[in-house]
Formats: C-alpha cells, sequence, structure tokens
C-alpha cells in the first residue's frame, strides 16, 4: 500500500514556536484524524504539505512528490478546505463554478453542480448570504470536484450543528470509498474523528505525542480504577498518565499490565489524548 502522504524528520521553527521532528505517514484509501489545542502546529504541518511555507529540516511526499516542488498536475489532485470559507463574499455558486472552471484542467462541472443541489446551495444566493454550515459545504464540493485524491481539512465541522456535522461526515465516508482517495482531518471535535478515521494522532507543542491506527490505540490501552496502593505496583514504564480523586486513582496504562482481577474500562480516543497530554505538562 502507497501513503498519500508521509512526513519525516519535519522541523519548522519560529519565534515562540517551533514543530520538532515530526513523523507521520497517512495510507492511500485511508482517514487520519489529527488533534491538538490552538498552536499545536496542526496549520503549520498543513501549510508545509502544500508547500505554502519552507520548512527548516526534514522531507515530506504528498502524493509521491516532494512538498517543496510540487507540480500544478499534482496539485490538481489534492482539495484543501480550512476553516473559514475562502471563496469572494460577493461571488455566487455560479461565479464560482465558472472561476474554478477555468482554475482546474480536472473541474467536474456536473460533479460540483450535484453537489449544489445535493447540499441545497443556491446557485445564485452569494457567499455572504450563506451560513456557516452552507460555507463549509460550498468549500468541501469545490474540493471534491476537481479529482481529488487527497483531502487536507482543517477544522472543517467547527462550529456546525450536530445535523450538518453528521451530514459531512458522511460525504467524507463516501469519498473514502475509493481506495485511491484519502483523507487528512485536523479537528478539536474528536467525536467526529473517533467516527470515520482509520489513524489518529495527537500532536502537542509541535511535537507527535502518539500517531496509530484508531483500532491499535484504542485496543492498546484500558483505564485502571484501583487505589493508589495498587498502582504504585504496576510497572511504572506502563503507566501513561494518572488522575487522582477520592476513591484512590485513575489511570491510562498498556494493557497487558493491568492486574488479574482489576477494574477497568476500555478508553475512547479523547481520554487517550487526555491522558497523554496531562502526562507532558
Amino acid at each position: 500500500m502507497e501513503n498519500a502522504f508521509e512526513i519525516r524528520n519535519l522541523s519548522k521553527k519560529y519565534k515562540d514556536f517551533s514543530l520538532d521532528n515530526v513523523n507521520i505517514a497517512l495510507p492511500e484509501g485511508c482517514i487520519m484524524g489529527i488533534v491538538g489545542e490552538n498552536g499545536a502546529g496542526k496549520t503549520t504541518m498543513i501549510k508545509s504539505m502544500m508547500g505554502l511555507i519552507s520548512i527548516d529540516s526534514g522531507e515530506i511526499d504528498v502524493l509521491g512528490q516532494d512538498s517543496r516542488n510540487l507540480k500544478p498536475q499534482v496539485k490538481e489532485h489534492i482539495g484543501v478546505v480550512m476553516d473559514d470559507c475562502s471563496f469572494p463574499e460577493n461571488l455566487n455558486f455560479k461565479n464560482i463554478n465558472l472561476i474554478m472552471k477555468k482554475s482546474y484542467k480536472t473541474w467536474d462541472e456536473e460533479k460540483f453542480l450535484e453537489f449544489g443541489r445535493r447540499f441545497g446551495l443556491s446557485p445564485d444566493k452569494k457567499v455572504k448570504e450563506y451560513s456557516k454550515g452552507m460555507k463549509m459545504k460550498l468549500s468541501i464540493a469545490a474540493a471534491m470536484s476537481h479529482d481529488s485524491r487527497l483531502l487536507i481539512l482543517d477544522e472543517p465541522t467547527s462550529g456546525l450543528d450536530p445535523v450538518v456535522r453528521d451530514e459531512i461526515l458522511d460525504i467524507f465516508l463516501e469519498f473514502i470509498q475509493d481506495e485511491k482517495h484519502s483523507i487528512f482531518f485536523s479537528s478539536h471535535i474528536i467525536n467526529d474523528l473517533e467516527k470515520i478515521c482509520d489513524y489518529f494522532t495527537v500532536i502537542h507543542k509541535g511535537k507527535v505525542l502518539l500517531s496509530d491506527e484508531k483500532d491499535v490505540l484504542l485496543d492498546k490501552y484500558v483505564i485502571l480504577k484501583c487505589s493508589e496502593e495498587e498502582l504504585a505496583k504496576v510497572e511504572p514504564s506502563a503507566v501513561i498518565g494518572v488522575r487522582k480523586n477520592r476513591f484512590g486513582a485513575e489511570a491510562l496504562i498498556l494493557r497487558e499490565y493491568a492486574p488479574e482481577n482489576s477494574v477497568t474500562e476500555r478508553p475512547g480516543l479523547e481520554e487517550i489524548m487526555l491522558y497523554h497530554v496531562k502526562e507532558m505538562r
């Protein structure tokens, strides 16, 4: 299986922030969800992948090409959606279709118009009259209408109501039915990522804390509920993070180190992330 993208030893330093030796890869035909607090480095990573900013060291391959020298014919197959609509507010759906038709050799007008009908996007209403959800649907429709093989999404469901979010997630799942299609999905809404992603990555203060298949992560850990005395007997290297309470302690630990007959729970992705980040603070 080929990788849709691969980041190797990526570093990028600013005055008050730096990406530090980032290594992640997304196999073709999969969805990777990436989560991190504001300023963790998600957008810097995306801009690096798109060749929009220079990097200090490392290598990034996107659809088999060096991101620093992406050829126009490769860019045709990359759809990008940021958290804000990038289309001028005085344009309408028909205007955008004409502009994109002249901008992309791979532009599929019929597909874009079908997305418009499906999303209920009025051909004549200006972008400034769209709701936030409609603007996001417009951006997604455009990103998916020029033979995109890789979608790069930066907070595409942020601020949307649950019904619209669920509709958009279904669209992404439809897109990924083609094994040549892949999605890199940045979000603060971990529940959305847990629904659709195959791979899960956590970035914190410019460092990747974990990156693996979702199912592997969910099977790798358990939350151990016990007394502090019992927790002290667990192999220290197996303990990822601890929360103490008046009844004792809860700890995220490697499943294989859970004591026999102990009380454990299967964690979700959000709990796995929080325990890892808590341990770094």
